[in-house]
């Protein structure tokens, strides 16, 4: 098993699903019984004011809900959050890469510790069962790559998928060019 948790799973060009073209996910947990993330470059057209407005002041920039992958779009939400000090876990939160974790989006944001001042609300998530991350890793579906603190609250969702494969360099740098319909070229 090649772990993947708290890195990125950057989709190749090649990869054609639908729920998957061209999206950067966040791994939060990848074991030997299933693999879960985030999908971070995918923005929606719902206000956090309407998903959960109790923490639609702390939104980040675009301030409105992610979708988070396919699996339970309208049912399950998960927050990640940026606090000012990061570390431990604590009462609705858990750490996850720097001073991002996820947040429990039932509390209120004062009850959360630490503080957190910046979050972001992901409907769905994207979910693989026992040894099928690691078949569509040995697959070449997807670049895993270093995640950044920036890139999970990143203010610009859009260009995200082509800023992590240039940042890489070398080959994957290459793909970040790669036409979105290679048949016009």
């Amino acid at each position: 098993m090649s772990t993947t948790a708290r890195r990125l799973l950057v989709a190749t060009p090649m990869l054609l699903d639908p729920n998957f073209f061209r999206t950067v996910v966040f791994m939060i947990e990848h074991t030997d019984e299933a693999a879960l993330g985030v999908v971070i470059n995918r923005p929606s057209d719902a206000t956090l004011d309407d998903a959960v407005p109790e923490w639609s002041a702390l939104a980040a920039e675009p301030p409105v809900a992610f979708v988070g992958g396919p699996v339970q779009p309208h049912e399950a939400v998960i927050g990640l959050g940026r606090s000012r000090t990061g570390g431990e876990p604590a009462d609705g939160w858990y750490p996850l890469l720097g001073s991002v974790g996820t947040v429990d989006l039932g509390r209120s944001p004062a009850d959360v510790r630490p503080e957190v001042e910046l979050v972001r609300v992901f409907a769905g998530y994207a979910a693989w069962g026992p040894g099928q991350l690691d078949s569509e890793l040995s697959q070449h579906g997807w670049y895993v790559v270093d995640a950044e603190v920036d890139d999970l609250l990143t203010s610009e969702p859009d260009s995200l998928w082509r800023r992590v494969l240039r940042r890489q360099g070398g080959d994957l740098a290459i793909a970040a060019n790669f036409p979105i319909d290679p048949t016009s070229n």
